[in-house]
């Protein structure tokens, strides 16, 4: 696809089982416009929780994100299906900038430091070629940066979003995953969508029935409150302008922010992977400026006060659900998004979405998003059987599912995704390194092959 001349699928409306939209095509527009809204719903937690915990203004960070996503379809000639939302990975810099007496300039000054270094690299590997990322990150470890990228957002799900409502949340998660089975056609594509109205309503009919539910609200505190909170529709504007503010800069700041690049590249190499494993259209010729348009989304985004932005891992899940990657969904989604920015009013709505709702559809998200690094395991045939691969992807995981922290000085420190990668990253290629220079045998294997092997079968290991 040239620009943004998106084809027809078919007739635009019925989809046969297992039938794929690509990125140059699309539904009839109602339905791309209902897949885009989709997508604004997925990634809607996440696009206000990142800038509310770092201090910055959630409505400017919705709307930066829809441009962002906008800037990046373009300069990657719209064949990658990427949402760009507000980036959780500077959270925790966010905190040491603030502890060193840092403003929320400081930290988006350091945030578009790390975004022009990361343009950077993006040009680096766009002129040098894809070669390089193959070198660095090879499916071993491709696959375990997206796995503990997905699987990192666990303890989001456990312990944020399913205490506020156990039930609704689970009665959420069946409604979806059944839909997501059981419907066809359409009707299976906004699966997802489909699991927050029905999870919205029953939290609607549970407050006027049962009551308020003694739980944890979104703050985290133990009380008794409704399951969905319309004070802040009601107190929103329907029109409103985000609020802007400069960068400064600060060395401390920026030393303590650089160490973020090494996950982002791996980051955005790894959901670009994920993307072409999932659209079956390789997008290696198209990495390099897939970075180069994350990083200037970042620059562009933090120059006027907003979050640093990277490719959603949310939306790869309903990518996955919905088996439609057509960039005209989107663009839809973008145009959502900057709409929401403009107007508090809508955007309070879809924030009112009750925890519990979003607990049993990120159960579902999360899940799809970690099992998309098996998937590269597995159709690049990596050996488990092999310690090499096997013992930097299980660190690694681990390290960043269970959000271990490595702390280097007083001010700084390495935990979660960023950990986690460098664990991996670095672990694979020093012991790849070390085997090669020792001449070291190749040692048995250190998982068995399952019960295969001891029933007789021929299972294969690994």
């Amino acid at each position: 696809m040239a620009g943004f001349g998106w084809k027809l699928h078919g007739d635009g409306k019925h989809l046969q089982p297992g039938e794929v939209v690509r990125p140059g095509e699309r539904l009839t527009w109602g339905r791309t416009i209902g897949l885009g809204a989709q997508h604004v719903v997925s990634m809607i937690g996440a696009c206000f929780v990142a800038p509310v915990l770092m201090g910055l203004d959630p409505s400017l960070a919705l709307m930066a994100s829809g441009v962002a996503t906008v800037l990046f379809l373009v300069m990657t000639r719209g064949r990658i299906p990427s949402y760009l939302g507000s980036s959780l990975s500077f959270v925790g810099v966010s905190a040491v900038i603030a502890g060193q007496g840092g403003d929320a300039g400081t930290l988006t000054g350091a945030m578009l430091v790390v975004g022009a270094c990361l343009a950077g690299c993006g040009l680096a590997i766009h002129v040098l070629g894809a070669r390089v990322i193959h070198a660095v990150l090879p499916p071993t470890v491709t696959g375990a940066v997206v796995m503990l990228i997905g699987f990192n957002l666990a303890p989001v799900t456990a312990s944020a979003y399913w205490p506020q409502d156990q039930w609704t949340a689970l009665a959420t998660m069946l409604f979806t995953g059944l839909a997501l089975v059981v419907l066809r056609g359409f009707w299976s594509r906004i699966a997802i969508f489909l699991g927050l109205v029905f999870g919205y309503a029953l939290s609607w009919v549970l407050d006027r029935t049962a009551g308020k539910i003694h739980s944890v609200d979104g703050s985290g505190k133990l009380t008794d409150h409704w399951r969905i909170d319309f004070s802040g529709v009601a107190q929103a504007d329907w029109i409103g302008v985000p609020t802007f503010h400069a960068p400064n800069f600060s060395a401390s700041a920026i030393l303590v922010a650089l160490p973020v690049l090494v996950a982002l590249v791996a980051e955005n190499a790894g959901h670009v992977k994920a993307v072409g494993e999932m659209t079956g259209d390789p997008l290696d010729d198209k990495m390099g400026m897939a970075i180069v348009a994350d990083g200037t989304a970042t620059v562009l985004s933090t120059a006027v006060g907003g979050p640093a932005t990277t490719t959603y891992a949310e939306n790869i899940g309903v990518m996955a659900a919905t088996r439609v990657y057509s960039t005209a969904a989107y663009t839809a989604a973008a145009a959502f998004a900057v709409l929401f920015g403009l107007c508090p009013k809508f955007g309070a709505v879809v924030a009112a979405i009750p925890g519990g709702v979003l607990g049993g559809i990120t159960v579902i998200l999360y899940g799809m998003i970690g099992l998309l690094g098996a998937q590269i395991w597995v159709r690049n045939k990596v050996d488990f059987t092999v310690p090499l691969n096997l013992i930097p992807a299980a660190a690694g995981i681990v390290i960043a599912i269970g959000g271990v922290t490595l702390k280097f000085t007083e001010h700084f420190e390495l935990s979660g995704i960023a950990l986690g990668t460098l664990v991996v990253l670095t672990g694979y290629h020093s012991l790849r390194w070390l085997s090669r220079a020792t001449a070291a045998p190749r040692q048995g294997a250190l998982l068995d092959g399952g019960t295969t092997d001891y029933d007789g079968g021929t299972g294969t290991s690994g």
